[in-house]
């Protein structure tokens, strides 16, 4: 019987790509890839916990449909997406004498992805790359909308390019190896998108919460294939982040400094993002843009799935807002937050009174 595919348009005109869902369709990659035009010449980059378990099946596939594939590895971890990391992939490009018309498959989590996807859009002034997202959190958010980067010891993602991938493989089955604390941290990512955009999938996600945490194959399907519905609609109409797009950063304000003054190795993206969505929702609460009662029905969700929801003791806040000042959404100095009015809906809030941001992260 042949496997089915969910497929999603993300419409940016020439730019525009598919993204593909379904079970055990890593066979069928290199069959899908041949309607590029490329070089035979391609790359996957990967890290040595996710090559072992996959990287055959999608080397075979490649080669089954007459590409020539070299494998590139990188350590796994945030701490490792960076400049030096970068260096190394361009080297083994450079020594495989990949060219203009090859590409670059990224086979793993955000961290990879992130970094193949920077790689591609500098290697010879840029080249293709196709996102085959292995984590939860890869598939319904990083793998989709086409940006890249790499870390800087004062700020994540501080360095990048926008850059869209020629296809978004994304293959569910690769869930069943991942470890229940990247689950649960993807699942942080699913959570955001019903805040800021879909009440059904925040319902969803509250009644199937068993059926989730077991990956039931098509619970999972629908949360994946809605995320990456909503994250398409909002690139669509925003590619660059002048507008709209910026909703998509709802608990990553907070999240990413946390992440940063934590030295990117306590938290995983997702639960530095579940606390940051806890915290942004009791600033909201604060200035009066949404009811307590909502904001709990927030907290408890994140809770129910094991996710942190409170700012880390021993933190310094001074830290924090240090980071949050640098990050680069800010524009002036002036803070940018994304804040819950209601389950499904979000405002943009720039200008926020620094005394009221304190006032919230010390209590």
């Amino acid at each position: 019987m042949k496997k089915t595919t969910e497929k999603i348009r993300v419409a940016l005109g020439e730019r525009s790509y598919d993204i593909s869902i379904g079970s055990n369709i890593l066979d069928r990659l290199g069959d899908n890839l041949k309607s590029f035009g490329l070089s035979p010449r391609i790359a996957i980059i990967s890290n040595p916990k996710v090559y072992p378990l996959y990287g055959k099946r999608v080397s075979d596939s490649i080669k089954n449909a007459g590409f020539n594939a070299i494998t590139v590895t990188i350590p796994d971890g945030e701490e490792y997406k960076d400049l030096l990391w970068i260096q190394h992939i361009y080297d083994e490009l450079l020594k495989a004498k990949l060219d203009r018309s090859s590409a670059l498959i990224a086979l793993g989590g955000g961290v990879v992805g992130d970094i193949t996807g920077f790689a591609a859009s500098t290697y010879m002034r840029g080249i293709s790359y196709i996102q085959v997202p292995t984590t939860l959190l890869a598939q319904v958010d990083s793998s989709v909308g086409g940006k890249t980067g790499v870390n800087h010891k004062l700020g994540k993602n501080m360095i990048g390019t926008f850059w869209q991938p020629k296809l978004v493989w994304i293959d569910v089955a690769t869930l069943k190896t991942l470890p229940l604390r990247e689950l649960r941290a993807g699942l942080a990512e699913v959570i955001k998108y019903g805040v800021i955009w879909d009440e059904k999938l925040f319902d969803f996600l509250e009644l199937n919460r068993n059926k989730i945490l077991s990956l039931d194959r098509d619970s999972l399907v629908h949360i994946i294939k809605r995320s990456c519905e909503i994250k398409a609609e909002v690139v669509s109409k925003d590619e660059r982040e002048s507008g709209l797009r910026a909703i998509l950063n709802y608990g990553h304000t907070i999240g990413h400094a946390i992440e940063t003054v934590t030295g990117y190795k306590r938290y995983l993206h997702g639960e530095a993002v579940a606390i940051g969505m806890c915290l942004e929702a009791r600033l909201s609460t604060m200035l009066k843009f949404i009811d307590n009662n909502k904001v709990v029905r927030i907290k408890s969700l994140i809770e129910s799935y094991g996710l942190p929801s409170e700012m880390p003791a021993g933190i310094d806040i001074k830290n924090i807002l240090s980071s949050i000042q640098l990050d680069k959404k800010a524009i002036a100095g002036e803070l940018k937050f994304i804040l819950p009015e209601r389950i499904g809906n979000v405002k943009i809030y720039k200008g926020l009174n620094k005394k009221v941001l304190k006032e919230m992260l010390r209590s």
